[in-house]
């Protein structure tokens, strides 16, 4: 009995005694991510992750440029300016696309790239801003932080988990994350590649009060987005009452911010994701209330900017053919993505159209070497001996 009693005092002394030396050590030292070597280069810290670096895309003679050595300001009014989110999960798929929009582009050096990230992924923001600019050492970009918690209380669970990600519901935020100055612009999603000029998507002409423009399927079953709650309550159905509205994907739009900001559409957003928290509307993620506030008064834009569906069935994950006509922008919206099929040698025949766009090279040094050295490049470090962590510079911008 006396010796429980010794040891329960004893370990609360060695607990209580940890936890002061823990507090006494330099604060910015906790859940610093360091480098195992404090002088990686570029070239190193990128080939740790497995990712080559991209062709250096520069503007053709016809385009306006910035003074060599000059930074690139988002407010720019030549700019084309690009929204992605950028997480450990779907990083494979942001480098692609974002290697197809320089590839194709006609003024690559115009295209200015917002990153929107968690803070607390896998992978920090810090080291995702890093591994960008190794990749494109010339892009011009922000990477911003979103916190998670501005909407994790207003997501409801839907049919598939990766659905309810909060990153998923960036977009419905892109107003107040981006520069108050940046008043048009073009939302994608990880999974797709474009094949073809995003200038032209850019040129996208808004006529009357159209907030976004996106390309519409009418021919695709629009009650099925919604339960019979909703239809049933003539309250709720009559909001698409004097609208015919139809089905659009929400991975690309292209969207006027100065609109969005004076009409107050994220709000009205949250307004639906809130009485869904209270009756079930819809089992979908993000999308529905998109088709809520918008449908049916959407700027409708070619298919050929969006051929989506090439994922597969949200379910089965089935492979899918291209809807008829021209292509500009391959979509693997649906359960599949191109990169995990590819490495599981079960790839569907579209999937090879993505590939040549990877950037992800592992096995030219051995995927048990990059695997090691990402360990070790992501495992968490505190000062110890009297020696405090060294903070990463990063290179480009980091908000």
């Amino acid at each position: 009995m006396v010796r429980s009693r010794f040891d329960s005092r004893f370990s609360l002394i060695k607990n209580v005694g940890f936890l002061l030396i823990l507090l006494c050590l330099p604060l910015i030292c906790l859940g610093i991510r360091s480098f195992p070597n404090s002088e990686v280069s570029e070239s190193e810290f990128n080939s740790f992750f497995g990712f080559s670096e991209a062709p250096d895309y520069r503007n053709g003679v016809d385009c306006s440029s910035t003074a060599e050595g000059q930074a690139v300001s988002s407010c720019d009014p030549s700019l084309i300016h690009v929204a992605m989110t950028l997480d450990s999960e779907y990083l494979r798929g942001s480098v692609a696309a974002v290697h197809s929009v320089l590839r194709h582009a006609s003024c690559p050096e115009q295209v200015f790239f917002h990153f929107i990230a968690t803070e607390f992924d896998p992978t920090s923001p810090r080291v995702l801003t890093q591994l960008i600019r190794s990749i494109f050492p010339s892009l011009n970009f922000k990477v911003y932080i979103f916190r998670e918690d501005t909407v994790i209380n207003l997501i409801s669970s839907s049919i598939r988990i990766a659905l309810e990600n909060p990153l998923n519901y960036a977009r419905n935020y892109l107003g107040d994350i981006l520069d108050p100055c940046v008043n048009r612009v073009i939302y994608l999603d990880s999974d797709l590649v474009l094949v073809d000029d995003i200038q032209k998507l850019w040129n996208t002409p808004f006529s009357g009060s159209k907030v976004i423009g996106a390309p519409e399927y009418c021919h695709a079953n629009f009650t099925k987005y919604f339960t019979d709650t909703f239809w049933s309550d003539p309250l709720l159905s009559r909001v698409f009452g004097s609208r015919n509205p139809c089905y659009f994907n929400t991975g690309v739009m292209v969207m006027d911010l100065e609109k969005w900001r004076k009409g107050n559409y994220r709000k009205k957003i949250e307004n639906w994701m809130e009485l869904q928290k209270k009756k079930r509307i819809y089992e979908l993620g993000s999308l529905p209330p998109f088709l809520l506030v918008f449908g049916g008064n959407v700027e409708p834009i070619d298919h050929r900017w969006n051929q989506h569906g090439l994922g597969g069935d949200n379910v089965k994950g089935s492979c899918r053919a291209l809807h008829p006509g021209p292509v500009s922008l391959l979509h693997w919206s649906g359960k599949g993505k191109p990169w995990v099929r590819l490495d599981e040698n079960k790839p569907c025949t579209l999937d090879y159209l993505w590939k040549p766009y990877d950037l992800y090279k592992p096995y030219q040094q051995g995927k048990l070497k990059v695997q090691t050295q990402k360990q070790q490049l992501l495992g968490l470090s505190l000062s110890s001996g009297g020696r405090s962590t060294k903070l990463i510079e990063l290179p480009g911008y980091f908000i």
